[in-house]
């Protein structure tokens, strides 16, 4: 897949394309359904599939105090688009001058003069322009103007008329419920981090742990303890138990510390950037009395991940 930071490094004479655009946080069905679609009209006609989206939520600079988190970091979501099979993606800066641009010059200037539109899709809820001034109707207005089709996708509503969202997965992961995210999202639910010292109190209590750094990449879930996969950063994947949270059993334990122990393994993985990936949650964070409790409740965790990562390989 391209990869394309702004619209002044797509080359002459790219395309012509059909093109879908969003923010693609997380990369979930409902994206993935948009991205089938794109692909197949591509290849019934010739055409190169291309994704518009931004570098960041749109509500970071129009409502700040309105925007969630990200489900995913920018490496992250070009990595899941990657994995698609798109031909290329246009990450554009969402900054004031794209956030002023009226509607038709959008259009024109990126969709028509650069990526050469021949076939556009959208979703039901897709606005673009200043002020989110443009709809669909104008969108085929424009498309009949200058030479394009456009295609309505319909949502993706998997249970009970719920539409596939970003906001639904980030509701789930809050509430520690990866297994149901991992469904919408189409993959399991992964934080990447490079590995920082800790206490060492894993050690101390005979379970080292590989710590992810603070300045993490995705959305980390409820605090808890979970069964899920360390992948390091030569692609080796181990099973482990991972904790998420403070440990309320000691203090001075800053918030939302990611943990993995990998099973039966103890690898150095200082300074190496790795995956954590949540398959299943095992229970909630518990303050313990004391650390001899503490020591045969993680060994009761450590149990329950590798029962439920061996049923996962089987």
């Amino acid at each position: 897949m391209k990869v394309f930071g702004s619209v002044e490094e797509i080359p002459d004479g790219f395309g012509p394309s059909a093109v879908t655009i969003g923010k693609f946080d997380g990369v979930h069905t409902g994206h993935r359904a948009v991205i089938e679609r794109l692909r197949a009209v591509a290849a019934e006609r010739g055409l190169t599939a291309a994704v518009i989206t931004f570098d960041r939520n749109p509500l970071e600079l129009l409502a700040p105090e309105k925007c969630p988190a990200s489900l995913v970091s920018n490496r992250q979501k070009l990595e899941l688009l990657a994995e698609t099979g798109i031909d290329a993606t246009l990450m554009v800066a969402f900054d004031r001058p794209l956030a002023d641009l009226p509607p038709e010059e959008f259009v024109h200037r990126i969709l028509v003069d650069r990526l050469h539109a021949a076939s556009v899709l959208v979703g039901s809820d897709f606005r673009f322009g200043a002020r989110g001034a443009g709809d669909i109707d104008l969108l085929r207005e424009l498309g009949e103007r200058y030479g394009f089709t456009v295609e309505l996708i319909d949502d993706v509503r998997p249970e009970h008329g719920r539409r596939v969202s970003s906001t639904w997965i980030r509701e789930l992961l809050a509430a520690g419920d990866v297994g149901h995210a991992a469904e919408l999202l189409g993959t399991v639910p992964t934080v990447r981090g490079v590995v920082v010292h800790g206490a060492a109190r894993g050690r101390e209590l005979g379970y080292p742990t590989a710590n992810l750094s603070p300045e993490s990449e995705g959305l980390i879930p409820a605090d808890g303890v979970y069964a899920g996969w360390l992948t390091d950063d030569d692609g080796t994947r181990y099973p482990a138990a991972i904790s998420v949270g403070n440990n309320p059993t000691f203090e001075g334990v800053p918030q939302k510390q990611v943990e993995a122990y990998v099973l039966d393994r103890e690898l150095d993985l200082y300074g190496h950037t790795v995956d954590v990936a949540f398959s299943e949650r095992i229970r909630g964070m518990v303050a313990y009395s004391g650390i001899e409790p503490l020591i045969a409740q993680i060994a009761a965790d450590v149990e329950q991940a590798r029962r439920i990562l061996t049923a996962e390989r089987a």
